[in-house]
């Protein structure tokens, strides 16, 4: 990572992130996921410094991750699989300014790579070793709001982030 470069791109994969990772199954098939609370408002406060992305590779769960995250929470979301996913990333993103969370067996083929790698308390061990921050908190359980503070504080808002907040629930700009 340059010094005094900044990051133009968040980039979260969804499940095991914003997720708990569990699937939730009946005999009918998928029909649920676990989101946790706060990581909206926070993705909400970044945005106005970064651009946000969700990437997804579960193909029968991908209409609840879309509901949640295009719908709900008004950022996009793209359906890639697990071997597209590099690919895919450097054909969409530049990762050198581009910060990647991720937690699974091949997100640390990214994060390698990537301007800067987060990964959560709960990440595979893979992910967690290739990351230059790990939540405290796990995935699903304000893991991305962590990440996002932490971001904020690292790359993007020297002062007090309580200023930030309120400032975004106030509706004034941004003051760096």
């Amino acid at each position: 990572m340059p010094l005094n470069q900044k990051p133009k791109n968040f980039l979260l994969d969804v499940d095991g992130i914003l997720t708990t990772g569990s699937f939730l199954y009946n005999k009918s098939g998928k029909f649920a996921k676990v989101f946790g609370p706060d990581d909206n408002d926070a993705l909400k406060i970044i945005s106005k410094f970064v651009n946000i992305s969700f990437l997804s590779s579960d193909f029968r769960g991908f209409e609840i991750s879309k509901k949640r995250v295009q719908n709900d929470m008004n950022f996009k979301i793209s359906l890639v699989r697990n071997h597209q996913r590099v690919n895919w990333i450097k054909k969409n993103f530049n990762l050198k300014k581009t910060i990647y969370m991720g937690d699974g067996i091949f997100d640390w083929i990214i994060m390698k790579d990537c301007f800067y790698a987060i990964s959560c308390n709960n990440s595979n061990k893979l992910s967690k070793k290739y990351s230059n921050f790990t939540t405290k908190a796990n995935s699903g359980e304000r893991a991305v709001t962590e990440a996002c503070f932490h971001l904020i504080k690292k790359f993007f808002y020297k002062k007090k982030i309580e200023n930030l907040i309120l400032s975004h629930l106030n509706g004034t700009k941004k003051k760096t």
